[in-house]
């Protein structure tokens, strides 16, 4: 493939994969179980990237997905999106799907698919929350890829291994003790927000003192990797542990520390409420789905989940969008340029709250779930 027998599109995959392996350091390429690619968004990618996308051909080797779009592939219009970008955006989902990739653009791709990722398996994802989650809870093993290496390591199948890879790179650095209850999706985000911060690009271990949930995990690996760059975290007494531990560095994240992300973005004056960053799993739908009963909202409130999840509950986006609120598929609140005519965006994500402010020019708020419903219902 390297040397062009298989034609020019593996050539220049194999460039792609050979040149990372000789920056980090690599021996050989590795098969992977499957491919999560990031540069959806043609907010993101622009005409380069349609363009370099587009001129490839073949179909990818192992099970590859995309990333959130910049709209919601069926409902861009509501969402008050340009014809004009919808066009393009439709131009990247389609030369992607004419290379094989599953075009279900959602950043939770596990909670559609099993069997794209279990304990051990190599993986090739972009996404920064599906790596984290990848890693840290199914205990899977994933650099966090580029857009172009991701689907290099798809149309070949196999990528270098370096980095997350390896046990010696799976090794806590850091030792974070939390003296706090964590009750809610938005606590594990405000402990991310805090402690993503502290560590950087390291790989922390948790006490916690409190047992959390795949959402509560969620939740603070996409916040652990959008304010610092955590790829990889542990929990204390959780199933997947470290292949062994060395002096770390030790960290101690109080109640006030937590409270203190709440209290510095405060959640008057939003005018759009965006939950589901990362996309909502149907537990989370139905949390959202009880707190509207009955409800009307004053403030724009989108629900962002994967198309599988949203086709899988009809009867939870029914009961969300008779409140006056929008469920959101293929898109977020982060990669959607119809996001960045709101002055002040609600959220209960760390994530979003470390993405909003640059990648779409609005203020970011924080609050938790209630919190964002209260508002969404009475207004800010």
């Amino acid at each position: 493939m390297y040397q062009g027998t298989d034609g020019e599109t593996l050539e220049r995959a194999m460039q792609i994969l050979v040149a990372l392996g000789d920056i980090y350091g690599a021996d050989r390429l590795v098969q992977v179980r499957s491919v999560q690619i990031a540069g959806v968004s043609f907010k993101n990618i622009g005409e380069a990237g349609l363009e370099w996308i587009s001129s490839l051909q073949g179909q990818v080797a192992v099970p590859s997905i995309l990333n959130p779009a910049g709209m919601d592939l069926c409902r861009w219009r509501e969402m008050g999106i340009e014809e004009e970008f919808a066009v393009q955006q439709f131009r990247v989902v389609e030369a992607y799907r004419r290379l094989g990739v599953s075009v279900e653009c959602t950043c939770t791709p596990y909670q559609l698919y099993a069997s794209l990722a279990g304990q051990g398996d190599h993986l090739a994802w972009s996404e920064s929350s599906a790596v984290a989650y990848a890693n840290s809870v199914i205990g899977a093993r994933t650099n966090r890829e580029g857009g172009p290496s991701a689907l290099a390591a798809a149309l070949v199948g196999k990528t270098a291994l370096y980095g997350y890879h390896l046990d010696q790179n799976r090794v806590p650095t850091h030792s974070i003790c939390v003296e706090a209850d964590l009750l809610e999706a938005a606590d594990y985000g405000a402990l991310g927000f805090s402690a993503g911060r502290a560590v950087g690009g390291g790989v922390p271990i948790f006490s916690l003192n409190c047992q959390p949930s795949p959402d509560h995990l969620k939740a603070l690996g996409a916040a652990l990797a959008a304010s610092g760059s955590v790829a990889l975290y542990y929990v204390e007494g959780a199933d997947l542990k470290p292949p062994w531990r060395d002096r770390e560095e030790d960290i101690i994240i109080t109640k006030e520390d937590i409270r203190h992300v709440y209290q510095e973005h405060p959640a008057q004056g939003a005018d759009l409420i965006a939950l589901g960053c990362p996309h909502c799993s149907e537990a989370e739908l139905e949390q959202i789905a009880g707190l509207l009963e009955g409800q009307r909202v004053r403030t724009d409130l989108w629900i962002c989940t994967a198309r599988g999840i949203a086709e899988r509950r009809p009867d939870l986006v029914r009961r969300i969008e008779a409140t006056g609120a929008r469920v959101l598929c293929d898109t977020c609140m982060v990669v959607s340029p119809a996001t960045e005519r709101y002055r002040r965006v609600l959220v209960n994500s760390g994530k979003a709250l470390a993405y909003l402010p640059g990648l779409c020019g609005t203020q970011a708020a924080f609050g938790n779930i209630e919190c964002c419903i209260r508002h969404a219902v009475g207004g800010s």
